[in-house]
């Protein structure tokens, strides 16, 4: 049986422009990939153009459109400049995701204010930062959008070995609900995407093997999730009629992780 054109449209995202900062990575490339294969340009916003390629080549070869704008999250004066380029380039914006982040694994009593600084600046500040910037911009063109903050297991309950990153995320995931009852009048939609363990070879905490099996344990899916396995819920959050009701809302894709206990 042949899908309807009423389901193809409740995601189709044609005509949109989706603004991915953090879009180089692992998780968020995936993400810009999918937005993209749904028919949404993409600014793939980033600091390192050599990271952007992948995903861009990925975008052009199922014949999306997408391109690299460099940020720096922790200046607000780089932010105004990707609403600039986006503007310039596009037109207009529809839809934020705000994915950049860093890790940290420090010991809380050997996290000094350096560090600590440092991961709530970019996990944290950044978000308020770009919501600030590209939400002042929806609201004065009197503009419906979505915005999906990239939270966090962490974010819902505190993970060891991740003190400023459960810290700062769990503030992410609050600024989310306090914005999406300030703008939903404003035809804007805010939500958090919640992310729990991902295959990530990047991802420092991973290469310990108790570590991994006590998330496994921890999973009652029994693995770590696919990049790809992010697309269907953005995809949901960032359609104006799939998503349309949906604010507010943290969207959990962890296999189970977070419904977990003893």
């Amino acid at each position: 049986m042949n899908v309807s054109p009423y389901l193809k449209e409740l995601f189709d995202l044609s005509g949109r422009t989706a603004v991915v900062i953090g879009g180089t990575g692992h998780l968020c490339g995936a993400i810009a990939a999918g937005l993209a294969r749904a028919g949404a340009e993409i600014v793939l916003a980033g600091r390192i153009p050599d990271k952007a390629e992948p995903v861009l080549r990925d975008i052009a070869s199922h014949g999306g459109r997408g391109w690299f704008v460099p940020v720096d999250v922790t200046s607000r004066a780089s932010l105004n400049q990707l609403l600039e380029a986006t503007l310039a380039h596009a037109g207009k914006a529809d839809i934020l995701i705000n994915g950049a982040g860093i890790h940290s694994d420090t010991p809380f009593l050997d996290i000094d204010e350096e560090e600590y600084g440092r991961v709530l600046d970019t996990n944290l500040s950044a978000v308020f930062r770009a919501c600030q910037v590209f939400g002042s911009h929806f609201i004065a063109e009197s503009r419906p959008g979505s915005i999906i903050n990239i939270g966090s297991v962490s974010g819902i309950s505190p993970l060891s070995r991740a003190f400023t990153d459960s810290l700062a995320k769990a503030a992410v995931h609050n600024l989310t609900r306090n914005l999406a009852r300030e703008w939903a009048d404003k035809d804007i939609r805010v939500n958090t995407l919640v992310p729990g363990f991902f295959a990530a070879a990047q991802n420092p905490r991973f290469v310990n093997e108790s570590r991994v099996l006590d998330i496994l344990r921890q999973t009652p899916a029994s693995r770590f999730g696919n990049a790809d396995e992010l697309i269907g819920a953005t995809l949901l959050l960032a359609s104006p009629r799939a998503g349309s009701f949906i604010t507010g809302a943290e969207l959990v894709v962890d296999g189970g992780f977070h419904a977990m206990t003893l």
